[in-house]
């Protein structure tokens, strides 16, 4: 495969390459993309050095696979072009997300959905990755009624520019915010900008993203979405009412045979997922398993994933596996 990694230079960037290594993604010719202001630097993938292009050079370059974390502005404006080429597109921007001509895919959940007609298929949304990991084998049990979900979200999902304002903050020095108030020692409800009915677009993400990866609008969800000075991990507690009651531990043994998916709940160990067990791991940590004491066929949970891997390049990357495994893209997708 001739893969592009497009936003190569970015935090995201740079665990996708890390991700590729390990998994050992078949390359033939990998293409490092980003903006004009880094073209021309060197990046290292495999001991090997490679020099940064810009992104008319990759198109022009017409690789199989384009894997895109370089912001919604540069998605919408150049997956299309990759895809006018013959380029699949696996895009980890909120632009496509909720077309309705594009496919939203976990693989673990739905990757069966991808044909080889889709050349641009949109990455979701990181809390959402590990919002549905846990819920999808739990709702095909019991069927999900609706969901209240609060997410405390690591600084990395803002970027660079973040971990550098709580380091700076840490450290008793002045230095470019990210954010509109402090973030080390704090904590701000305050994640992606404001829409009109009050809530974030990320806690809109939350509430829509999951409908759509598990194609099925009979539950709802709400969210609050919280920023909190960690350096990476996505944490959240969720509270979901079923259609029918359960087992506490069904629960955990349908959450243990699941893929992806560790449990860690034992209360009398201090046994329970926290972002520094889940950093630099791809499994979605499931914990604080317990009935919701207030009202029937109610469950409460805490689900802990590394949110640039699993939450982002992770996943991205094992899209673009099922599309190499299944011969969905490359010379033998089009024949």
């Amino acid at each position: 495969m001739k893969v592009a990694i497009v936003g190569a230079t970015g935090m995201v960037g740079e665990v996708m390459l890390k991700v590729l290594a390990e998994r050992n993604f078949p390359i033939s010719e990998l293409l490092l993309v980003a903006s004009e202001r880094s073209v021309g630097k060197t990046l290292s993938f495999k001991g090997q050095e490679h020099t940064v292009i810009g992104l008319q050079t990759a198109v022009e370059a017409r690789p199989d696979i384009a894997i895109f974390s370089a912001g919604g502005d540069t998605s919408l404006t150049w997956a299309p072009k990759f895809a006018e080429v013959g380029t699949t597109v696996v895009d980890n921007s909120s632009a496509w997300r909720m077309d309705p001509d594009k496919k939203l895919v976990v693989p673990e959940i739905n990757a069966a959905v991808l044909t080889a007609t889709d050349k641009i298929i949109a990455n979701p949304n990181c809390s959402t990755i590990q919002l549905v990991m846990a819920l999808n084998p739990l709702h095909k049990k019991y069927g999900m009624k609706r969901v209240v979900v609060s997410t405390y979200q690591s600084v990395s999902g803002t970027g660079v520019k973040a971990v550098e304002q709580m380091e700076n903050e840490a450290q008793g020095i002045k230095g470019e915010m990210a954010y509109p108030y402090p973030i080390n020692k704090n904590a701000l409800p305050h994640c992606d900008v404001f829409m009109e009915n009050g809530y974030t677009k990320e806690e809109m993400k939350l509430a829509r993203e999951p409908q759509k990866i598990l194609d099925d609008r009979t539950f709802s969800i709400s969210a609050t979405a919280v920023r909190i000075p960690t350096a990476g991990g996505h944490s959240e507690s969720v509270n979901v009412e079923f259609h029918n009651d359960f087992d506490l531990n069904e629960i955990r043994e349908i959450l243990n045979n699941t893929p992806g998916v560790v449990v860690q709940d034992n209360p009398e160990t201090n046994s329970y997922p926290m972002p520094i067990y889940a950093h630099d791991k791809d499994e979605v940590f499931v914990g604080r398993i317990r009935r919701d004491e207030t009202q029937p066929n109610t469950l409460n949970m805490w689900i802990v994933a590394d949110n640039l891997r699993k939450g982002a390049a992770t996943n991205a990357v094992q899209i673009a596996e099922y599309l190499v495994e299944n011969e969905l893209v490359g010379a033998k997708a089009l024949s």
